[in-house]
C-alpha cells in the first residue's frame, strides 16, 4: 500500500465523528468543525498521528517483538484478524477476557491446556473415547480456540497494542498501561486520546475507515518485519565473511582499515 493521502482518508469517512453532544473535550486539538451535529475530525492531524505511530510500530517490530491488535467490534473483527493473521501477530477479536496481560501465566495455563487437547485430538486413544466424551472435549477445545486462537503461539507479552476503539477495549488499555505497553489506538470524537501513547483520530464506527488504518498501521509492521530480517542477513553475511578470513588465516578488517586502504590505494594512484 502506497503512503495515505488527504483523499483517501477522506473517501473512507475517516472524518466523521460522533454527534457533539457524546464527545470527549480532550478530543479537541483532533476536531476541525462542527456539522449537522457532527464533529469532523481533522485530517492532516489523522495523517500526522498515524505518521508518528506508523514510525514507531515499525522500530518496534525491527527489535523483533509483536504487536497485539485488538477489536471486539463486529465491524472490525474479520478485518483485523486477517492483517494480524497475514503478519502472524497476536489478536483479539473475540471477547477481551480481563487479566490476559496483567495475569499472563494464567493466559499461558489455558493456552498450554488447548495445546494438549488438539494434540490429544490427533492420537488414536481420543478415537476409543465414548460419544458423549469425545463431544464434550470438541466443545472444550471450540471454546479455547475462539478466546485464545489469536494468541496460541505468544509465549511472551506483547511489546506493543494496536486498538481500535478505545472505549470499547478500555480493560485492554488500561493493563497495557499498567505494564508500560505502548497503545497505538484510533480515537473518534467519543475517546479520551490521553489513555493511548499513540492516539490516531479516526472514525473507529465504519468499516471503510477501520481497514484503511489497520492496513496502513499493518503495512508499517511489514516494512519493519522486512527491515529486520535484511539486518540479519547482513549480520549473518558479515559474521560468514569474518569466519572465511579467520579461516584463511587473514585478520579481520575493520571499518577503519578498510578505510585507511582505500586511503592508501587513493594516494597510490595519485603518484
Amino acid at each position: 500500500m502506497a503512503q495515505l493521502q488527504y483523499k483517501d482518508l477522506l473517501d473512507a469517512g475517516v472524518h466523521f465523528g460522533h454527534l457533539t453532544r457524546k464527545w470527549d473535550p480532550k478530543m479537541a486539538p483532533y476536531i476541525f468543525m462542527e456539522k449537522n451535529g457532527i464533529h469532523i475530525i481533522d485530517l492532516n492531524k489523522t495523517l500526522a498521528s498515524l505518521n508518528d505511530a506508523s514510525n514507531a510500530i515499525k522500530n518496534i517490530v525491527r527489535s523483533g517483538r509483536k504487536v497485539m491488535f485488538v477489536a471486539t467490534k463486529k465491524q472490525a473483527q474479520e478485518v483485523v484478524s486477517e492483517e494480524a493473521k497475514r503478519l502472524k501477530m497476536p489478536y483479539v477479536t473475540e471477547r477481551w477476557l480481563g487479566g490476559m496481560l496483567t495475569n499472563f501465566t494464567t493466559v499461558r495455563k489455558s493456552l498450554k491446556k488447548m495445546s494438549s487437547i488438539e494434540k490429544m485430538m490427533k492420537e488414536e486413544t481420543f478415537e476409543n473415547l465414548a460419544k458423549r466424551e469425545r463431544l464434550m472435549v470438541t466443545r472444550e477445545k471450540e471454546k479455547l480456540t475462539k478466546l485464545f486462537g489469536g494468541v496460541a503461539d505468544l509465549t511472551r507479552l506483547p511489546a506493543a497494542l494496536f486498538v481500535v476503539d478505545v472505549k470499547r477495549e478500555h480493560i485492554a488499555v488500561a493493563e497495557a498501561t499498567k505494564l508500560g505497553i505502548p497503545v497505538f489506538a484510533m480515537c473518534d470524537t467519543n475517546s479520551n486520546p490521553d489513555l493511548v501513547d499513540f492516539p490516531i483520530p479516526a472514525n473507529d464506527d465504519a468499516f471503510k475507515s477501520i481497514s484503511l488504518i489497520t492496513l496502513a498501521i499493518g503495512q508499517s509492521i511489514e516494512e519493519g518485519l522486512t527491515e529486520r530480517k535484511r539486518d540479519k542477513d547482513d549480520n549473518r553475511l558479515q559474521e560468514e565473511e569474518e569466519a572465511r578470513r579467520q579461516s584463511d588465516g587473514a585478520p579481520a578488517r575493520g571499518p577503519v582499515a578498510q578505510a585507511a586502504e582505500v586511503e592508501d590505494a587513493g594516494d597510490a594512484d595519485s603518484e
